[in-house]
């Protein structure tokens, strides 16, 4: 079964080819135009989307040597995402399939995340039950998912403000590392002393849920204090004063984000008995939260799945997996337009 999935819930146009569970192409068209503003505008990111989508479904097609004729679906994100740029990806997708003739899949953003980990793996080598932490820029959350139906999905907690990817890149402007900061401060973090700077650690009583609002208040106040930074001040000069202590507070800012995730990752497979953790989103690709969940993971006997890092971020590889997921499980022909207005009335909300 061939399908074209096609993703543009934010700031990436992207699309992919599959064939069962294998990619045969991933392409993903990545929106620069945002740093300036230190965050992604919905207006640009939807006309962005618009100029690039023809050119990034045809070079999906070209690389996995594929015509619309061949393909037996096509799978689109329905949402949660901006208005604007879900609603490019979704009009393209319903052209295409009236142009063709096939079967229109809409996928959630959120089950395509975690679906992202079996890429390559057949449905029936999928284990259940298994906890998963969905971590980006616009989620946190931890789920048990005990079977291969969408009812089978029980939300345990969620972020109750920020989202953990939302947190670095805020953070991140903070100390003048621009956007996207999350992989800016992943980099230096590698080169800096994690032990020299400890920032609080939110929530740890609180199972399942997750707040990093506190943080990003706790590092302005501490920054103004020992750095004397102040909101309006330029990049370059943030950087200036931070000096050669920047690696050591971004290492310092990784271990309090990261250490949060993973310990409440465990919690739940503790709590639920799954011996299978899925972590998904962009946030996955952390170096820190892989590697500490990798060696968590090995001392508590818990099988670890992660995407590879170009399966992290926002893709079209993921919503393929996802549209054959529901394929396989008969869960594929629910009406599309009822669930696109209702991400739309939860957005304009």
């Amino acid at each position: 079964m061939k399908i074209l999935g096609i993703e543009s819930s934010c700031d990436d146009t992207a699309a992919a080819v599959s064939e069962g569970v294998q990619l045969l192409s991933n392409v993903r068209s990545s929106q620069l135009g945002h740093k300036a503003f230190g965050g992604v505008v919905p207006e640009l990111a939807s006309r962005a989307h618009d100029q690039a989508i023809t050119s990034v479904v045809e070079q999906a097609l070209d690389e996995a040597n594929v015509s619309l004729q061949d393909l037996d679906a096509i799978a689109v994100t329905l949402g949660p995402g901006l208005m604007g740029s879900l609603l490019v990806g979704l009009s393209f997708a319903k052209g295409l399939a009236a142009q063709t003739g096939r079967p229109l899949i809409g996928v959630d953003h959120l089950e395509a995340h975690k679906m992202a980990a079996w890429v390559d793996i057949e449905e029936q080598d999928i284990p259940h039950p298994y906890v998963a932490l969905v971590v980006s820029g616009g989620h946190t959350r931890l789920e048990y998912i005990s079977g291969h139906s969408l009812n089978d999905i029980r939300l345990l907690g969620e972020t109750r403000d920020d989202a953990a990817g939302e947190a670095f890149d805020k953070i991140g402007k903070m100390m003048g590392l621009g956007y996207p900061a999350g992989p800016v401060v992943d980099t230096l973090a590698l080169t800096g002393d994690p032990t020299r700077f400890s920032f609080p650690q939110s929530m740890l009583d609180q199972p399942y849920e997750f707040s990093f609002s506190g943080l990003k208040t706790h590092l302005r106040r501490f920054l103004e204090n020992e750095y004397g930074v102040v909101s309006d001040l330029e990049q370059d000069e943030l950087k200036r004063r931070l000096g050669n202590d920047l690696p050591d507070l971004a290492a310092g800012i990784n271990v309090a984000i990261t250490e949060v995730l993973r310990k409440k990752a465990l919690e739940a497979c503790e709590d639920t008995g799954a011996r299978t953790l899925v972590v998904a989103g962009g946030v996955s690709a952390n170096t820190l939260l892989r590697n500490s969940l990798l060696a968590s993971c090995d001392e508590h006997d818990i099988a670890l799945h992660i995407p590879p890092i170009d399966l992290c971020t926002d893709n079209g590889g993921m919503i393929c997996r996802q549209a054959y997921h529901l394929v396989m499980n008969g869960q594929h022909e629910q009406p599309l337009e009822p669930y696109a207005r209702q991400w739309m009335r939860g957005i304009q909300s």
